[in-house]
């Protein structure tokens, strides 16, 4: 039975925002981690899914990864090159460790990324929730791994291993399925098709009644192209490793950092620019 230790609730001028689960009774093969959902706007509309029916192994918001050093992080098939996505017993597992803050708009956790007994990576991560304005506010997640075994690691997905345009892997948000896909903006573009598999400032979905504004908040987050999905579900990731594996030395870390606007009601252009500067400090 999960208690209040293990579901912190972010808050956001005394407004429940976030849901955090840090120890998810769930099955291996959806490689368990600790995850924010329900994510909400200030109004209290859901903007994350648990769990959807096309894929099981979406869990709201949070730090997935397809293969690390050939253990899947992110749940669900393994994409095998020149075979497909594949049934493996390889899926590892985030463990929550302790906080070392934990406040209502956010905290600092270490988790540790077990698979088949062994620590790979630990991570220390960063989460904080801030009000923009009556209508908005920003989540800002940032994630460093470290690589705490004797020997070399790396990152892949399903792109380096064979399957264009699936570079899946690392910050992931599932967002809300409705009746109509999202619209999805960029400074300079929209659609899904411009916006996947590019490097952009921000990248939008704008929904029935919501938006939600994903930006890279620092130099080396934002040389990782976006992974958007809109018209099959919705949902926003930043690539890790997107034409290349990316290479985790004994003892190097990997850092990224993410903000999120939640805004009710549907922005325009011109209106997620404006909340990205307000909310990503210089």
């Amino acid at each position: 039975m999960m208690t209040s230790s293990d579901t912190p609730v972010l808050r956001v001028a005394g407004r429940p925002v976030g849901r955090y689960v840090t120890r998810p009774e769930l099955p291996a093969r959806l490689s368990p981690r600790p995850y924010l959902h329900p994510v909400t706007t200030l109004s209290g509309t859901a903007v994350t899914e648990l769990q959807p029916a096309d894929h099981l192994h979406h869990l709201g918001v949070g730090v997935a990864v397809p293969d690390v050093e050939g253990r899947n992080f992110w749940g669900g098939r393994t994409y095998v090159r020149d075979q497909g996505p594949t049934e493996q017993d390889n899926h590892g597992a985030q463990r929550h460790a302790a906080f070392q803050l934990r406040d209502p708009d956010g905290f600092v956790e270490e988790l540790r990324w077990m698979a088949s007994g062994a620590e790979l990576l630990r991570e220390r991560r960063t989460v904080a929730a801030t009000e923009l304005t009556d209508s908005a506010w920003a989540l800002d997640f940032t994630f460093s791994l470290t690589n705490v075994t004797a020997g070399a690691l790396s990152i892949g997905s399903p792109a380096t291993n064979g399957r264009p345009g699936a570079a899946y892997g690392g910050f992931f948000w599932r967002a809300r399925k409705e009746e109509t896909p999202p619209d999805v903006l960029t400074p300079d573009a929209d659609g899904e098709e411009r916006a996947h598999g590019r490097r952009a400032g921000w990248v939008a979905l704008v929904g029935s009644s919501w938006t939600l504004v994903f930006a890279g908040a620092t130099e080396r987050t934002r040389q990782d192209p976006w992974f958007v999905r809109a018209d099959e579900y919705p949902g926003v990731g930043s690539s890790l490793a997107h034409d290349q594996r990316l290479p985790v030395p004994p003892g190097d870390t990997v850092v990224r950092r993410v903000v999120t606007v939640v805004a009710d009601g549907r922005l325009d252009r011109a209106g997620a620019a404006a909340l990205v500067r307000k909310a990503v400090s210089p």
